[in-house]
C-alpha cells in the first residue's frame, strides 16, 4: 500500500473503548489500557510497514485527571512501563518518539517526565517514523498557551498576516504537519479536545471496534475509505 499516493502523511487516532473492552468481558477497566497496548503495536508496525511518516496517539488527556485515582495511577504506570519495555525495540526500527501535552504538570510523576525526556533524546536522529504521544494533553489548553506566549513575546507586533504566519511556532510540536485522516475507535463521535486547531481540514473517520480490537485491517479499510474521499479546502 503506497500512502504516498494518497496524500497520506499524518494518521492521528483516539484510542477508545479500552473500559468497556475490559467490562463487557468482567474484567478491571485497567486489564483494557493493558490489552490495547498490543493493538498500538500493530498500529506502529502498520505504520512502519507503510512508510507513514508521522503517526499521533491520544495517550492521556488534561481530563483524564477526573478518572479515579486508582485508574489515574495505573495509567501513569502503564506509561511508564510501556516506554521502558518497547522504546529500545522502536528506536531500532527508526521511530522517533515525541511527547505532545503540558510535560511542566507538577501532577505528572517524576519518573514519566524522566523517561520521556530520555525517549525523546535517545531515539531523535531517527526519521523512518514520527510516533506523536499526546499526553496530558488539551487542545484548549495548547491554544491558550500559545496565545499568551505568542502575546508576550510579539507585542509590537500584532499583523494578522504575522499572526497567521507566526502562531504555529508556538503550538507543543510546532514541526508536526496537520493530520490527513483521524480514526476514532469505540463508535465515538466527538473530537474530545483533541487537537482542535490541527484538525481543520482532517479526515474523520469513527469505528464502532473497541481499541483492544482494532486491527490492521481496519486501518487498511480506514486508508481505501480515505482514498475516495476528495479534499477540496473549502474550493469549488
Amino acid at each position: 500500500m503506497n500512502l504516498k499516493d494518497n496524500n497520506l502523511d499524518h494518521i492521528a487516532i483516539i484510542m477508545d473503548g479500552n473500559g468497556r473492552w475490559a467490562e463487557k468481558k468482567g474484567l478491571e477497566r485497567t486489564a483494557g489500557h493493558a490489552a490495547g497496548e498490543e493493538s498500538l503495536s500493530k498500529s506502529i508496525h502498520w505504520a512502519l510497514s507503510n512508510n507513514l511518516k508521522w503517526l499521533t496517539v491520544y495517550a492521556f488527556s488534561t481530563e483524564n485527571w477526573m478518572r479515579s485515582s486508582d485508574e489515574v495511577e495505573f495509567l501513569m504506570f502503564f506509561n511508564r512501563d510501556l516506554l521502558k519495555r518497547r522504546r529500545e525495540e522502536f528506536n531500532k526500527l527508526g521511530v522517533r518518539f515525541h511527547f505532545l501535552g503540558d510535560l511542566n504538570d507538577e501532577k505528572i510523576p517524576e519518573e514519566n517526565k524522566l523517561l520521556m525526556s530520555e525517549t525523546e533524546e535517545m531515539t531523535s536522529s531517527n526519521t523512518k517514523l514520527n510516533l506523536v504521544f499526546a499526553f496530558n494533553y488539551g487542545s484548549y489548553n495548547e491554544i491558550h498557551n500559545g496565545i499568551t506566549n505568542f502575546i508576550n513575546e510579539n507585542k509590537q507586533n500584532v499583523d494578522i498576516d504575522y499572526v497567521n504566519k507566526q502562531f504555529r511556532d508556538y503550538l507543543y510540536i510546532p514541526q508536526m504537519p496537520d493530520p490527513d485522516l483521524l480514526i476514532r475507535t469505540a463508535g465515538e463521535q466527538r473530537l474530545s479536545n483533541f487537537l482542535l486547531y490541527q484538525l481543520s481540514y482532517t479526515e474523520l473517520m469513527f469505528f464502532e471496534t473497541l481499541w483492544p480490537e482494532f486491527s490492521e485491517k481496519d486501518l487498511n479499510k480506514a486508508v481505501e475509505e480515505f482514498s475516495k474521499r476528495k479534499r477540496t479546502y473549502g474550493k469549488a
